[in-house]
């Protein structure tokens, strides 16, 4: 069962790294070319670095449990790599870059320019800048709750439990890809109700993949765990996204 679960593994690092490449022609609009080329990059030689790893370690994994924890590793690495990558692109932001410096003339001149970018192509505004707040908060509550999950599975994984094992293998997996598409939605220009549901769906993963957890035997006293603390964090997030953007509904 462990070489099954490592070849699912295995398709699903090839599966991330294409979905990166494809992504790039069509998500550069009103996106800085540099900071867009440098999420993709990490994104895909972390990807195939991580398959080609993966191979390596084949050999030396003999139960579903090694292989459980070698796929939850991978995940919580992804999903820590698209946190950190949001933090740099909102520490970077200077969404009055460019205002000063356009005359008039310039400004009318580009609007004549068809598909030529406004600055509210390139930056966020007031109102996206508070809305990346609780997007954040949701990414960090996605990494910890991966990071929980991982640490019940070493903590108290069994290895003939293989379907619960499974099952947690397989909603957390989900994760990570719902964090992507949370993150590539914040990018300027942000549609609100595009962040919106891609917030929900990942809050929707994130519960699956608690409840799961919650009910499988990784979770000996399920009253005393943190995963009611994590669920509340989640849905506090979910509810502030939802207040901020109301008026797209």
């Amino acid at each position: 069962m462990a070489w099954l679960s490592l070849w699912k593994c295995f398709s699903s690092l090839h599966l991330r790294a294409l979905k990166t490449v494809t992504l790039f022609p069509t998500t550069m609009s009103g996106l800085h070319a540099s900071k867009f080329l440098r999420y993709q990059k990490m994104w895909f030689f972390s990807s195939t670095t991580s398959a080609a790893v993966l191979l390596d370690t084949l050999k030396q994994l003999s139960d579903n449990k090694a292989a459980a924890l070698l796929m939850l590793t991978k995940s919580v690495d992804f999903v820590k790599d698209a946190h950190e990558e949001m933090e740099q692109a909102v520490e970077e932001c200077d969404p009055y870059c460019g205002l000063l410096n356009d005359s008039e003339d310039d400004n009318h001149s580009n609007e004549d320019v068809l598909g030529f970018p406004s600055n509210r192509d390139l930056y966020w505004s007031e109102e996206d800048q508070e809305l990346i707040i609780p997007c954040l908060a949701l990414v960090r509550s996605s990494k910890a709750c991966l990071k929980k999950i991982r640490i019940l599975v070493a903590e108290n994984g069994k290895k003939d439990q293989v379907a619960q094992l499974d099952d947690i293998v397989d909603i957390s997996d989900e994760i990570s890809p719902s964090v992507d598409d949370l993150a590539l939605s914040i990018y300027p220009p942000m549609c609100h109700l595009t962040v919106r549901i891609n917030s929900a769906k990942l809050v929707s993963v994130l519960r699956k993949a608690l409840e799961i957890t919650k009910a499988s035997h990784v979770t000996p006293q399920p009253e005393d765990s943190w995963i009611p603390l994590l669920i509340n964090a989640v849905d506090h997030c979910m509810n502030r996204i939802k207040e901020l953007t109301q008026s797209e509904i």
